[in-house]
């Protein structure tokens, strides 16, 4: 099996020429936000009103980070089932021009007509294996939202995140036999 190495920032060739079932280890800068962050986001594109963390060109996990044991940088990381964010995603892919997602399970039909139209790729992480995804976090702190508690949105970077691209930006999909 073929792994393929990718860092941040994410540059739109190495974005299109993912494919879904494609193996990665990705390194660098992170972002998570779970539906209630999401919420607050898209409520504020819908006032005209400036976000409070530039998402253009960035990944977006959908993880909500536990308290981190002592000398650690985050407690368990899973992902988050993704289709909760799904009623969000496409604004913020089309207005604050996020370029990959991370989380756990099949997205909806307007998000993955939203990844085409805007080049985006949404990776799968293995639901279940928080403790091997912890290993893979080098650093996290709250950036925004911090009443949200585990729901903030937080900067993680991140080394060899073990991941499967499940929706390229053509619209294949590791969850369905047929794309769009």
């Amino acid at each position: 099996m073929k792994i393929t190495k990718i860092k941040t920032p994410l540059n739109p060739g190495l974005i299109s020429s993912l494919k879904a079932g494609d193996h990665v280890l990705l390194s660098g800068i992170i972002y998570t936000a779970r539906d209630a962050a999401h919420k607050r986001l898209v409520d504020l594109i819908h006032r005209g009103k400036e976000l409070p963390i530039n998402l253009a060109g960035e990944i977006i996990y959908y993880t909500g980070p536990s308290p981190p044991r002592p000398g650690k940088p985050a407690g368990s990381a899973g992902p988050t089932t993704s289709c909760r964010m799904d009623i969000f995603t496409p604004e913020l892919i089309k207005s604050a021009g996020i370029k990959a997602m991370i989380g756990k399970g099949d997205r909806s039909i307007s998000v993955v007509e939203a990844m085409i139209e805007y080049g985006c790729v949404y990776f799968a992480a293995t639901g279940g294996a928080a403790a091997l995804i912890t290993k893979s976090i080098l650093s996290c702190k709250t950036i925004c939202y911090e009443d949200l508690g585990a729901e903030a949105i937080n900067r993680m970077e991140v080394k060899d995140f073990p991941l499967i691209t499940a929706i390229d930006t053509r619209g294949q999909n590791i969850y369905r036999t047929t794309p769009l």
